[in-house]
């Protein structure tokens, strides 16, 4: 079964759904993960009820990084801003079906913590999970 999600992985990895940007976005937010270098801007199109009707991601990162952002941007359509600020990291982990080492955490979260980011229009708060790690080991954690 970790073959079957290691595949999805590198398959979101080399073409990432929703990648892009939205052009005149009612929400947007970028961030890094110091860590290793990855980058990520969100952009958010809402309806007219305040749900997302379009999001998008580009930057770039580790595979781990980019996968987990593809996916969690396939389930959030649809989604209120404030459902978007409960969502639990454990959200994103069930995404990614695989186990997460503590120096890749941080790229797995990255996404979730963008996304946040743009709903609440300002940097989130943020447990500090994860610990430093060299960006040429990420493929081998997947």
């Amino acid at each position: 079964m970790d073959e079957l999600y290691r595949d999805q992985i590198l398959e979101h990895y080399k073409r990432p759904h929703n990648f892009g940007r939205i052009e005149g976005a009612d929400l947007e937010f970028e961030d890094t993960n110091p860590f290793c270098g990855d980058e990520q801007h969100v952009t958010i199109r809402l309806d007219e009820s305040g749900k997302v009707a379009e999001i998008a991601f580009e930057g770039k990162g580790c595979a781990i990084s980019t996968a987990a952002t593809s996916l969690l941007t396939d389930e959030l359509q649809g989604k209120t801003r404030e459902e978007l600020l409960r969502l639990p990291k454990e959200f994103v982990l069930d995404l990614l079906g695989i186990e997460i080492s503590a120096t890749r955490m941080k790229c797995a979260m990255l996404g979730l913590k963008v996304v946040k980011s743009a709903s609440l229009g300002e940097p989130a708060d943020w447990e500090d999970e994860g610990e430093p790690g060299d960006p040429a080991e990420a493929a081998l954690d997947i």
